[in-house]
């Protein structure tokens, strides 16, 4: 993104007001008529009408300069205070911060419009989206070396045994005593995703750190540019916000494995990314024990039917109905959200469910998720219910499920089938009924 400036219309337009301001002065020196004139030089001196000229055309001068400032500069926006278009120093910070752009600059939302409206244009001419990726989860995970388990050691001790692909996606990072691991099929779909977006980095860790991974991903630096925004470039602390990024919400998508990162009116942007843990140390990230990662299994990700496999094949779709030349090809007015509402809303087309002993802090979650993928939601069940969503088989709605033939199965269905973009096979999540014991 580069913030371009054409001052020529205003330069022209001014110069031209000040020039026919200029001609008027000048051509009445006085308010006296010609034959006048001829009197008032036999008692005024040249010098005073001179001097009177002189004065008009400085009071002139001052009263365009006073204009250009207060009715033509409207401050669109500053670098380290200043405004970049008229040089006056603003006493109060203006609008958002683009450090990522440049530390200093900060733009105004009427010219964060402008902006947007402008490359809209010029993205819309090349077929082209917005991409917004997540880094830590989504594209690599990172691990303190320190953090590396017994297990992990030969992590450490890479030889020609070492798998390829491993070997070529895995790297020591001394200088910040980390180690990160690329997530299978990511050099492929960087590749294949920028040709169909422009693509961002956004990531709550810090800028040094940002850089060294795209340095990873892109070593090139065919990809992102500039448009790398780390945790000191995000206005709000604890959130990421597309306000920081100049492209207009309706042609953006979010690739991110954290929902809650985001503020409510940026989650219709989003795509929930399923988690890349590799490392052991994700261990203590989930606050969970009792499985080994993928470093101490010595496996990973498959490349052709891994998450970021599948993830592309639903941008591509994403790309393709946006830009569906049977609507026309005037792109303005549609909105990447709807279609990606869309898309995600024919997943579970067709079911209809009711949930059953799930806790009450999961209970809305998973019928929000429900409904966004295509299914109806009800309180109790008929003969139209599809499936039955519970922990275990235990009250009498799970047995009503097994007599009708019901599907009943785990949560765990519901949220494969959100992060896998397609429904699950229900005989993988299925419920046993839990027969109920008569007194004896």
């Amino acid at each position: 993104m580069s913030v371009m400036y054409d001052d020529s219309q205003v330069n022209s337009s001014s110069s031209n007001d000040f020039a026919a301001v200029l001609d008027t002065e000048l051509d009445s020196t006085s308010d006296t008529s010609p034959e006048q004139k001829e009197d008032a030089n036999e008692t005024y001196d040249h010098m005073d009408i001179n001097r009177t000229k002189r004065q008009k055309i400085d009071d002139v001068l001052e009263n365009v300069e006073t204009s250009m400032k207060k009715d033509i500069c409207t401050h669109p926006g500053t670098i380290v205070g200043m405004c970049f278009k008229c040089g006056e120093k603003m006493d109060k910070k203006i609008g958002v911060a683009f450090r990522y752009i440049h530390k200093g600059l900060r733009l105004t939302k009427d010219e964060i419009t402008r902006l947007r409206e402008r490359d809209l244009n010029n993205q819309f001419s090349q077929k082209k989206l917005c991409l917004v990726l997540d880094l830590d989860h989504t594209l690599l995970h990172s691990t303190q070396i320190t953090d590396l388990t017994q297990e992990e050691g030969y992590l450490m001790n890479q030889s020609e045994h070492t798998q390829d692909a491993l070997r070529e996606s895995l790297f020591k990072l001394d200088s910040i005593q980390m180690l990160t691991k690329l997530r299978p099929f990511v050099h492929t779909f960087l590749k294949e995703a920028s040709e169909l977006f422009e693509m961002y980095i956004y990531t709550r860790g810090g800028r040094a750190y940002a850089l060294e991974m795209v340095n990873l991903l892109d070593p090139k630096k065919v990809y992102f540019d500039s448009r790398v925004i780390a945790l000191t470039d995000c206005p709000k602390k604890h959130h990421k916000t597309l306000d920081v990024v100049l492209v207009q919400e309706t042609a953006v998508l979010i690739l991110d494995d954290t929902e809650r990162v985001w503020g409510k009116k940026d989650k219709e942007n989003l795509i929930l990314m399923e988690r890349y843990h590799f490392f052991a140390s994700s261990r203590k990230e989930l606050r969970c024990r009792g499985y080994k990662s993928l470093s101490e299994l010595k496996l990973d990700e498959s490349e052709v039917d891994g998450a970021l496999a599948r993830i592309l094949q639903v941008l591509k779709r994403i790309h393709h109905m946006f830009f569906d030349l049977e609507l026309g090809d005037d792109f303005t007015g549609r909105d990447v959200r709807q279609v990606l509402g869309t898309v995600r809303g024919e997943i579970l087309k067709g079911c209809k469910i009711f949930f059953c002993r799930v806790l009450a802090t999961e209970f809305h979650r998973l019928w929000k998720m429900a409904e966004r993928l295509g299914a109806k939601c009800v309180t109790d069940v008929d003969m139209s219910v599809t499936h039955v969503i519970s922990v275990d088989g235990g009250h009498d709605r799970c047995r009503w499920a097994a007599q009708e033939n019901k599907f009943l199965v785990q949560p765990r269905w519901l949220e494969a089938a959100n992060y896998l973009w397609k429904r699950q096979p229900e005989e993988i999540f299925s419920v046993i009924v839990k027969e109920i014991k008569e007194n004896t």
